[in-house]
């Protein structure tokens, strides 16, 4: 059953979605080689709870941590740990905050020190797939428009591979409501696309071969290659003209950019294609 937000639940959900973007934020400050992504899920969640909000993953269905870490061949799910982050990582940062009744839900992934430029081109190309599903979630169109515009132009336009066993999903009082929302399928099938409705979109795409498996923890899904995978996440609202993005990358860009230790060469190009088209399975994923 899908749940329609009123105009007031979709503030709220904007609130939710705006300390998940500010988490997110201080993860990026701390991100350097040598550092764990332990320590980045506890400041992640110091935030949260700092600041009058519930880690929306923790202990959701068994999950034991604050935030999703996923590091290289890791898709999503990855479990913050005590390994060191060293030159060439990317890392997938994942995170919800439950305030005031609603969740918010969103994901960046980073790129750490020096970097192989074909990892820092399916970063650039995820992102911007991301923008390209949001341009088609308004009023009238179908979930298969959303899926088909990143799949086009993930896999048909850039050979990488569109994981088909994890979807974006519907979010609100829960985290994971109705309707799914895959990274692949036909124009003009699927569920139509009413106003009120609030959605995460999220590509997740491999560098290589789409095929995952479930990594020993039965949470880490990692890619069958084991290439490097990336993913990012807006939670949006549908409306008739175009859709309203209720959370952002913005405060997460302004601190990767001011952090040396991450290789963001690749945003400046993706924030100009996002500013331009933003005028112009059974699986789901947190």
């Amino acid at each position: 059953m899908i749940f329609y937000k009123t105009e007031a639940e979709i503030e709220i959900m904007r609130q939710s979605c705006s300390m998940v973007e500010q988490a997110i934020a201080e993860v990026a400050k701390f991100l350097k080689p040598g550092v764990t992504t332990k320590q980045a899920n506890d400041i992640a969640e110091r935030f949260i709870r700092d600041n009058g909000g519930i880690p929306s993953f923790l202990n959701y269905k068994g999950f034991p941590y604050s935030a999703c870490m996923s590091v290289n061949d890791a898709v999503v799910h990855g479990f913050p740990d005590n390994n060191v982050l060293k030159d060439g990582d990317i890392v997938s940062v994942d995170i919800g905050v439950f305030k005031n009744g609603f969740h918010g839900d969103s994901a960046y992934t980073f790129a750490i020190g020096e970097m192989d430029e074909r990892i820092l081109r399916l970063m650039k190309v995820t992102k911007e797939s991301l923008y390209r599903g949001i341009e088609k979630a308004h009023h009238g169109n179908r979930m298969g428009d959303i899926a088909y515009a990143i799949q086009d132009y993930t896999e048909r336009q850039n050979g990488y591979g569109v994981v088909r066993e994890l979807v974006g999903h519907g979010l609100g009082r829960s985290l994971h409501e109705d309707p799914q929302v895959p990274n692949f399928g036909k124009r003009g099938n699927g569920p139509k696309l009413k106003d009120g409705m609030v959605i995460a979109i999220e590509p997740m795409i491999n560098l290589g071969v789409k095929e995952v498996y479930y990594d020993n923890d039965g949470w880490t899904v990692r890619t069958k290659d084991r290439k490097p995978s990336a993913h990012y996440e807006h939670t949006i609202c549908i409306r008739k003209s175009k859709a309203d993005i209720l959370s952002s990358f913005e405060l997460i860009e302004k601190a990767e950019r001011a952090n040396t230790n991450l290789n963001s060469s690749y945003t400046a190009s993706t924030h100009a294609s996002k500013t331009k088209e933003a005028l112009s399975s059974d699986v789901l994923v947190m």
